[in-house]
């Protein structure tokens, strides 16, 4: 019993010098982070609903956000397919009862919606929460995308009109999913029948130091509709390519480290001079959806001059489409309401697109 207990002490105590020399051998690295640093990162909303914050949100608070903020991109009912593919249709009440889609055994839809997809609303609820609007991520309160959430449910025809989604009743809404029994992994990425799906062979000779890897444009489409670099998001860590120039034919490998860092790195546009209105379309993402002579999603800059030219209401007229949205003026898509846009930079804006956006 003495030696066992011995032995015991011993190797204590070499696993604790371990520790410590461990310890010692790596300072400086860092810190634990902090469970407020943690719970910023972990806003991930599980299909078994981990994660997801308290709150509820109205069918009818829904749609207004979503004429607001949604409507400009996806269409009054969530049926455009102008720029994004529809959210709701293909589905029936008989899909909603049997948990699967026939639409997509049948091929009669002839586009699959997001509705007819997705197989769990917590999908849909982390979605919306993450990414959209799509020029404003994350600003959306929590009874916003509740209420969102709820809304594309009715207009899918599951949830009614004086329907309350919360967190409470959620599971509950997850059983009307229309796809919801209709998730595999009967596919390419799941069935490898306890074998990798690829074959990698180490090089020990002559061995390539770099893979060049790229996609490019076709050329008759590259600068189709307009710069793509110009109509991004103005955050996050990929940048658009510039569709204004050729494809670089420059292996990757060639680039520096600089370079690199450089295209990944995100960017936010610099303050605009007072006068510069171009820079201030940049700056709150108009050039995401009108270009200045090239057709996007909503019209052209110098188009929308033409048409105001001579109106001696015009600085009024536009200040107030920019300032509460619009609906109808140029087309099926509605223009959103930029309330966020500051007065003075509104006034520049308009007097720069009625000089004819030069």
């Amino acid at each position: 019993m003495y030696r066992f207990t011995k032995t015991v002490v011993a190797l204590l105590l070499a696993t604790s010098s371990t520790m410590v020399l461990a310890q010692a051998a790596y300072t400086n690295i860092g810190r634990p982070a902090t469970a407020k640093e943690i719970a910023a990162w972990d806003i991930d909303v599980r299909p078994d609903f981990k994660g997801l914050p308290p709150g509820s949100g109205t069918v009818a608070k829904g749609m207004a956000v979503w004429e607001g903020k949604c409507a400009s991109c996806h269409g009054t009912f969530g049926e455009s397919n102008e720029v994004f593919t529809p959210i709701v249709g293909g589905t029936t009440k008989e899909d909603i009862k049997t948990g699967h889609v026939a639409a997509l055994s049948n091929n009669k839809q002839p586009q699959r919606t997001t509705i007819m997809k997705v197989p769990t609303v917590s999908t849909l609820w982390d979605y919306i929460n993450r990414a959209m609007p799509w020029t404003a991520p994350k600003s959306l309160t929590t009874e916003e995308v509740y209420a969102v959430t709820a809304y594309i449910l009715n207009m899918a025809e599951i949830l009614p009109d004086d329907f309350t989604l919360s967190d409470k009743n959620i599971a509950e809404v997850q059983q009307l999913m229309p796809n919801r029994n209709g998730m595999t992994r009967n596919h390419g990425m799941w069935d490898i029948k306890g074998k990798p799906d690829v074959k990698s062979v180490a090089c020990m000779k002559d061995c390539k130091v770099s893979t060049d890897l790229r996609s490019t444009l076709p050329e008759p489409s590259r600068n189709a509709h307009g710069n793509i670099q110009l109509q991004n998001r103005t955050f996050g860590e990929v940048r658009g390519v510039d569709t204004t120039k050729p494809a670089s034919t420059k292996p990757i490998s060639a680039i520096s480290a600089e370079q690199k860092l450089a295209m990944a790195a995100p960017t936010k546009p610099a303050a605009p001079a007072k006068a510069d209105g171009l820079a201030l379309a940049k700056q709150y993402a108009c050039v995401a959806c009108h270009g200045v002579s090239s057709k996007l999603i909503g019209p052209r800059f110098n188009e929308i001059a033409a048409k105001y030219k001579g109106d001696a209401n015009a600085s009024a007229a536009l200040t107030g489409k920019i300032k509460n949205g619009s609906n109808g003026a140029w087309g099926p898509i509605p223009m959103p309401a930029q309330a966020h846009v500051k007065d003075e930079d509104i006034k520049t804006l308009v007097g720069w697109i009625l000089g004819g956006a030069k």
